[in-house]
């Protein structure tokens, strides 16, 4: 189950996600579903649009399943998604 606490170590592809801040200039603000991560990227596709982002670069908004919405720099997400299993996190998360 997934839960504000332990979303980042658990799987992101399937989740709906907004940039909420973005380093990068030129890439507006996205809302849609994360359909592919790697190592340092995410892909959020909303209708026929397909954004790459750097994670270290954003901070998300993302909808959990009980309907709750966590935000989360992109820089705790940074690894591989497997490898994110073993990764110490901070005590507290922010509930948005």
């Amino acid at each position: 189950m997934i839960t504000p606490h332990n979303l980042v170590r658990h799987e992101l592809i399937g989740l709906e996600a907004e940039v909420a801040e973005n380093k990068d200039h030129g890439c507006g603000v996205v809302r849609g579903m994360i359909e592919d991560e790697t190592k340092n990227m995410i892909l959020m596709v909303s209708g026929d649009k397909s954004v790459w982002f750097a994670k270290d670069r954003i901070t998300l908004d993302i909808s959990i399943p009980s309907g709750e919405v966590v935000r989360v720099e992109g820089r705790m997400m940074s690894g591989r998604p497997e490898d994110r299993i073993r990764k110490k996190l901070p005590g507290k998360w922010k509930i948005a």
